[in-house]
């Protein structure tokens, strides 16, 4: 009987929590965090350069927004995976946060952790989706580079050691976002693999 009693206390004790949690659906916004997403705008515009002026002369305009959503899809699933695990880490809180709403957003708005999880999950499914259409078109050497990118958005905030709490966190982003994106962008707009493309994109990086 105890134990019975412990258990509904810890289950009526569980509903409270989670019925403190504010709605996901207004934040969603604030968790991919629109106002960062230069990166991911600057390396699709230098490929809309670069392919046009070097190979083609024209770009098929489809192709070029699925890669832009994409694109824009894993930086958003990398911030609202940071997002997360800041908070379960406990490096986002009241005492260490700016009050800038898209700062710590699950502190501040009381959200719930696992729905912003769902969120980040949802987020690489469906770039995820999209990549697996690019690759039908354009073969295996995309789905190659696709998958280390998502390998960077998710060891960039997750695991005991985080690569964003690490030197070579930067790094690897720029390496992924100014170099691997903006080649295999080029490739399936092209058909071309330039690898000299690394070269020319190390601003980028």
């Amino acid at each position: 009987m105890f134990m019975e009693r412990g258990t509904v206390e810890q289950r009526n004790n569980r509903r409270s929590v989670e019925k403190a949690f504010e709605p996901l659906t207004p934040k969603l916004f604030q968790l991919m965090a629109p106002h960062t997403l230069a990166p991911s705008i600057l390396a699709l515009t230098f490929t809309l350069v670069f392919t046009t002026v070097t190979f083609s002369g024209s770009v098929n305009l489809l192709l070029f927004a699925v890669l832009f959503v994409i694109c824009t899809l894993m930086q958003a699933a990398a911030n609202t995976l940071n997002d997360y695990f800041d908070y379960k880490k406990g490096t986002d809180s009241l005492e260490n946060s700016s009050e800038d709403a898209f700062d710590a957003v699950l502190v501040y708005h009381r959200l719930n952790p696992k729905h912003v999880l769902v969120f980040a999950i949802a987020q690489l499914v469906i770039a995820a989706i999209l990549g697996c259409y690019i690759v039908s078109l354009s073969g295996l050497t995309v789905l190659v580079i696709g998958i280390i990118g998502a390998l960077v958005v998710v060891i960039y905030s997750a695991g005991k050691t985080p690569l964003s709490y690490l030197p070579i966190g930067e790094v690897a982003i720029g390496f992924t976002m100014g170099g691997l994106i903006p080649l295999a962008c080029v490739y399936v707009l092209s058909g071309v693999l330039d690898w000299w493309l690394m070269l020319t994109g190390l601003p980028l990086m």
